[in-house]
């Protein structure tokens, strides 16, 4: 059984903090002024289950290592990206290195791989850094044909 894990996270619309748990139903929202909350968590092989697959919005994936310098480049670039796209998505993030079983199932091969999962199935995977607007638009065109949850 797991604690209930939260997180902090600044709202980009009042700048008020915000305690955002790690995994939950819904979409976050600032408990002051009401905009969505950009959803930035850590998982790994023990949480991964309750944190991304059953979050019921599409989540990216950022498989990386802590020595990998273009994973060091794309971190803040897909900051941005949960930031601009705040309630639609949520960005995990997931240290290969402390993480085997996860490394292991997505059978990565190098650092960092970029993955979009909808409701536990992958939808898009690519590796290697990229700019905050090239990973924007292949977020955007990945999760497109989503359809929208019939509850929650």
């Amino acid at each position: 059984m797991s604690t209930m894990q939260a997180t902090t996270v600044s709202c980009p619309n009042c700048g008020r903090t915000n305690r955002v748990p790690v995994a939950a139903e819904g979409r976050p929202k600032c408990g002051h002024c009401k905009q969505p909350l950009p959803w930035m968590v850590d998982a790994g092989d023990d949480d991964f289950t309750e944190v991304v697959e059953r979050a019921d919005v599409p989540v990216v994936v950022d498989l990386w290592a802590t020595w990998c310098g273009p994973c060091r480049m794309v971190s803040p670039a897909l900051e941005k990206v949960a930031t601009d796209l705040a309630g639609r998505i949520k960005l995990v993030k997931v240290d290969v290195d402390k993480n085997p079983r996860l490394s292991q199932r997505f059978e990565v091969r190098a650092v960092p791989t970029l993955l979009v999962l909808d409701q536990g199935e992958t939808v898009a995977r690519q590796s290697g850094a990229a700019p905050a607007p090239a990973l924007r638009r292949w977020v955007e065109q990945s999760i497109a044909g989503r359809a929208p949850a019939g509850k929650g």
